[in-house]
């Protein structure tokens, strides 16, 4: 088992099929299920260099192997409170002690907690893989990778995620099916930047990759009064929850013939009001 992120990047690159394996808590179930049968693992477990974090530059370098329950923790939410209240949304107990924040990211599955705060963070991951002459690093935005924009190459292992420090205000809200935590029909995470005067959003579970209304942002940012108190009446936060679901559940577009304009199904629509609670809670909660 590698003890190095270039040892693991080497035992990658002389076994093209391996998958790399951290806390396991997706891709075992895929195991398990038939879904992927791998021809061999390397276990991350023993890379000590990325279950820590450090500052840098006025960002979190956190490593990638961070559990979800460390990240839980009352010193890591004093840093980044948002994705720490993901990290504790993130299932039970058994899950988040074993799955990290590097195994979010590489599953990818649109109700993981972890993505649409990283997504708002604007978060950048880098990545370790075989290169001329060694191992060689490069830096992929969190939102590029999730999308599809960049991927991950042969031999390649996320090995740290880059998270600005923005010392304000940001929140985390989910909706579940059930009471606990569990997996999310909806989440949101709300981030205020006050240097550059602007309100972040993002929106989780509703597709397959965290949603950013940029519109709804740049509307609501420029009714806030940065160098006051900051509040906003509560119909401008339910015009903002109404923008942002709108934007990320449209209304279906009208038929080229002419005909009638199909209209969403219940579920669509409960989907929706619940996308505009969480959103216009989460900013409502970040302007307190």
């Amino acid at each position: 088992m590698p003890a190095t992120l270039d040892e693991a990047v080497a035992a990658l690159t002389a076994v093209p099929a391996a998958v790399p394996v951290a806390g396991g808590t997706d891709l075992m179930a895929a195991v398990n299920s038939g879904r992927l049968r791998p021809a061999a693992l390397v276990g991350l477990a023993r890379i000590s260099e990325i279950r820590g974090w450090e500052y840098q530059d006025g960002h979190a370098l956190l490593g990638a192997g961070l559990t979800l329950a460390r990240m839980g923790r009352p010193d890591f939410a004093a840093l980044i409170p948002a994705l720490a209240a993901a990290a504790r949304a993130a299932g039970p107990p058994q899950i988040r002690n074993v799955g990290t924040l590097g195994g979010n990211i590489v599953s990818a599955a649109p109700t993981g907690d972890t993505l649409p705060v990283l997504a708002a963070l604007e978060a950048a991951v880098l990545v370790a893989g075989p290169g001329e002459g060694g191992v060689v690093r490069r830096e992929i935005p969190v939102g590029h990778l999730l999308s599809g924009r960049e991927m991950l190459r042969p031999g390649e292992i996320v090995g740290y995620v880059r998270v600005p420090l923005l010392h304000a205000p940001q929140t985390f809200l989910k909706a579940t099916g059930r009471t606990g935590p569990g997996r999310a029909l909806a989440s949101a995470s709300v981030v205020l930047d006050p240097a550059r005067r602007g309100v972040r959003c993002a929106v989780g579970a509703v597709a397959p990759m965290p949603l950013r209304p940029l519109e709804a942002e740049r509307w609501v940012a420029s009714l806030i009064d940065w160098d006051g108190d900051r509040g906003l009446a509560p119909e401008a936060l339910h015009a903002f929850g109404e923008y942002v679901a709108m934007a990320c559940i449209p209304d279906p577009s009208p038929p080229e013939d002419g005909g009638e304009t199909p209209v969403l199904p219940a579920a669509a629509l409960h989907l929706r009001r619940t996308v505009a609670a969480l959103a216009r809670r989460g900013l409502g909660r970040a302007l307190a």
